[in-house]
């Protein structure tokens, strides 16, 4: 049996997939039987064409359009034949033993159904990755323009910044960009949730892990360097839309409708000031190209409701 399947969902990332496949080979196989599934979510860039020319052992999926991160990753966990599966960034490259340090995490903590390992900025310095479940005032302030007024000890709970980025730890959930989950674990929760077209997916999962009684565990011995954001930032509108919606989303689900539509409402308040901020540095002449990126993303945010 395979001992660790590598799915990998991508978007007009031709040449950072390229090196993440490229570290994959290089480290990967050495003392475990791998397999990649690279899921091409409608790729302009030549994607396709670069993975059949250059991988030809790489198991490829070709969309027409993007689907979305969870259902990419659910077309390629469907095909995934090993104990584990590993969710990958394209924009990600495997340091030294990483794979194999995991699966053996793994293999010795049965009750470990998610493992995800330490993430690296490519100069080396530590990603933030680690996560404890958001509370209804940690989504308020995080990563909205309220966040430099947050109090310090919410948001050091949040992102776990109590705890030292060497520690071995039990964690309510890790970012998306390397997740290694159990196939046990997954066959029991199911497959991630496509409602959430991007962001709060792995969120949402993790916490179907932790209710089911699997451990996520923070694993920094591993190393994944990430190249953050490269796909979403493409498309500046479109990502507001499916952070912000896909947050709303998650605190519906936990956290009913009450604080889903407070949520909401709040966020879409946030969008209005920023819009007329952005609109008033316009009109005074500050920066213009900018201003009007600005103004037509915040925009496109609020004739979407974020619904």
């Amino acid at each position: 049996m395979v001992d660790l399947s590598i799915v990998i969902v991508s978007w007009n990332v031709r040449d950072l997939l390229q090196r993440c496949l490229n570290s994959i080979l290089e480290t990967g196989y050495l003392v475990l039987d791998v397999e990649v599934i690279v899921v091409d979510n409608g790729s302009t860039d030549g994607s396709v064409e670069m993975l059949r020319a250059d991988f030809p052992d790489v198991h490829v999926v070709v969309n027409v359009e993007n689907r979305g991160f969870p259902a990419g990753n659910n077309q390629g966990m469907a095909l995934a034949g090993g104990r584990y599966v590993l969710l990958l960034n394209p924009d990600t490259e495997v340091v030294g033993d990483a794979l194999a340090t995991m699966v053996a995490f793994a293999d010795e903590h049965p009750d470990v159904g998610v493992i995800g390992p330490q993430l690296l900025n490519p100069d080396g310095s530590v990603q933030s990755s680690r996560r404890r479940f958001p509370t209804l005032a940690t989504a308020f302030f995080e990563s909205t323009w309220l966040q430099p007024c947050a109090p310090r000890s919410l948001l050091e709970r949040y992102y776990v910044l109590d705890q030292p980025d060497d520690a071995v730890l039990d964690v309510d959930w890790m970012q998306g960009a390397a997740l290694m989950a159990r196939r046990e674990g997954i066959d029991q929760i199911g497959p991630m949730d496509e409602r959430f077209f991007m962001y709060s997916e792995e969120l949402d999962w993790c916490r179907r892990f932790c209710e089911a009684g699997w451990r996520v565990v923070y694993l920094p011995i591993a190393q994944v360097i990430h190249h953050a954001g490269k796909s979403s930032e493409q498309v500046l509108p479109a990502r507001h839309i499916h952070f912000q919606t896909s947050k709303v989303r998650y605190f519906d689900k936990y956290h009913g409708r009450i604080a889903a539509g407070l949520l909401r409402l709040f966020l879409l308040g946030n969008y209005a000031w920023q819009l007329g901020v952005e609109g008033l540095k316009w009109l005074i002449g500050h920066r213009r190209p900018l201003r009007e990126g600005r103004i037509t993303a915040y925009w496109q945010v609020l004739r979407s409701g974020l619904r």
